[in-house]
């Protein structure tokens, strides 16, 4: 039956580190998907259960004079890519049945509440190539120097108004280690000069993040910027977490400026009143998922 394979969410079958935003091994994110509009790859997302991925709310409105349309007919997501235009026997291409953007986003302040779950039509089966990662609890805290990664296709420089900076071919899935800054640090590196204004204030619901292991072409290091609504994750006990959704970043000003994500453990009570998952999906729970 489709996504009964016995499997545990945020146990990829290839660990070990790699270091910097580049190439990714193949199998060590297999949780990682790509978003289809109407064909083409917009957003990064995240398996997290078999029917269920998450991504960012601003993935169906940013950059465009209207809304992209809700109408699941519209999207399809794609799974155990590793070359974004390159099928293989171990990847798929699914259908969404429904499209939840969280009613909240974008209402109270600048990009908040940044969140989707698009439930797939059919169950998903799970492979060394397709798992779903692990959710946090709603007091999930990371310990200092704690292993987070960020994983996309998306650009690998800010140069994307001129068509530049954008991952060539074969669209190789990328990777790179990251810091999560303090919670109480987070709003000094986006204050300005006027205190009234909020446009880029830093509120519960988001996190940052910076690059490590800087290369030669992240000197601006908004890697991967044009996969909006990808996963951050992170390692406790052994156990991929989805830590955060890429949701945004200001123009990069200094050599290591910090980008935003959607703080997954803020919206656990939101996911789990919506009854989306069963139990065993949540923080890090080592039960086969159905």
């Amino acid at each position: 039956m489709a996504g009964t394979v016995s499997t545990v969410c945020g146990r990829p079958a290839v660990t070990g580190r790699i270091f910097g935003g580049r190439d990714a091994p193949e199998k060590r994110w297999p949780w990682q998907v790509s978003l289809l509009y109407n064909g083409q790859h917009i957003c990064g997302a995240a398996l997290i259960s078999a029917y269920w991925v998450a991504s960012a709310a601003h993935c169906f409105q940013l950059y465009l004079p209207h809304d992209r349309s809700h109408d699941p007919s519209a999207y399809k997501v794609l799974l155990g890519y590793y070359r974004l235009k390159t099928p293989t026997s171990h990847s798929r291409q699914a259908s969404v049945y429904r499209v939840i953007v969280n009613t909240d986003f974008n209402k109270r302040y600048y990009m908040g509440s940044d969140i989707t779950l698009l439930q797939l039509y059919r169950p998903v089966d799970f492979s060394d190539y397709i798992r779903p990662v692990c959710l946090p609890g709603p007091n999930t805290q990371l310990p200092p120097h704690t292993s987070c990664w960020i994983t996309g296709w998306g650009m690998v420089t800010e140069e994307r108004e001129w068509g530049q900076g954008v991952l060539s071919a074969p669209y190789t899935l990328q990777e790179g280690e990251v810091g999560v800054i303090d919670s109480q640090v987070c709003t000094s590196y986006f204050q300005g000069p006027d205190p009234n204004n909020n446009t880029y204030s830093i509120r519960d619901d988001m996190l940052l993040h910076v690059l490590l292991h800087l290369g030669p072409h992240d000197s601006c290091p908004l890697f991967p910027q044009g996969d909006s609504g990808g996963p951050l994750v992170c390692q406790l006990n052994n156990t991929w977490l989805l830590i955060g959704l890429s949701s945004w970043s200001r123009p990069c000003q200094e050599p290591v400026s910090p980008s935003v994500f959607t703080k997954v453990s803020y919206f656990a009570q939101w996911i789990s009143e919506k009854d989306f998952l069963p139990s065993s999906a949540v923080s890090g729970s080592e039960k086969a998922l159905p």
